[in-house]
């Protein structure tokens, strides 16, 4: 009940219509939602925009310094998304920490659960969607079963600027993009490269 009011909520605020490219889809394979990051609130919306029956086994992949700061959040995170929770600083030190960062993801996962991820591996400014890191590709690796969703979102850096905590009604847009997969002996830099190509190709959908 919390989490349907928090995604009534979050689209009354954001005034968010999702678009799919193609319909939403209706079987079970596993999916990894990737999106622009500009705001606290993105997962949120991204999350409140999906089919109830798809939002009910989504796992947002979040930022622990973030989530674990105070109780309401901490509960939100936990008992309401679920999400899964990973050391951003930590895995951004080394590739051991990065490493560990992915199988705690791929973990979360399971064989049933699909995953909201930002490939930016942290806000932007100004709204312009920066170079991919490289978790994304090492859990299709790890996991080479997973279809991957592009989502574009626009306008969330206005609705809810860095370092607000209030967020400002206006109208955004969620775009579900076309599925794509990691190919067979593809290289990282062209699947990153192509991963983020589909991302801004949604930009005017």
């Amino acid at each position: 009940m919390i989490g349907r009011a928090i995604a009534q909520c979050a689209r009354l605020i954001s005034g968010a219509r999702a678009h799919w490219v193609e319909p939403p889809p209706a079987d079970v394979r596993q999916r990894v939602y990737f999106a622009n990051h500009a705001s606290h609130l993105d997962f949120v919306i991204i999350w409140s925009a999906l089919p109830p029956e798809i939002r009910a086994r989504t796992r947002p992949v979040a930022g622990a310094d973030y989530w674990n700061r105070g109780r309401i959040r901490r509960y939100l995170a936990s008992r309401v998304f679920h999400a899964i929770l990973i050391d951003r600083a930590g895995a951004a030190k080394s590739p051991e920490h990065a490493s560990r960062a992915i199988e705690q993801i791929a973990s979360g996962m399971g064989d049933d659960h699909d995953i909201i991820v930002f490939p930016e591996g942290t806000r932007s400014l100004n709204g312009e969607v920066q170079p991919f890191k490289s978790g994304i590709y090492h859990l299709c690796r790890a996991k080479p079963d997973l279809e991957l969703v592009p989502v574009y979102l626009a306008n969330m850096n206005r609705i809810l600027p860095k370092g607000e905590f209030l967020p400002v009604p206006l109208i955004g847009r969620v775009v579900f993009g076309a599925p794509m997969r990691l190919a067979p002996n593809e290289g990282k830099p062209a699947f990153l490269t192509r991963a983020r190509d589909a991302l801004l190709a949604l930009r005017d959908r």
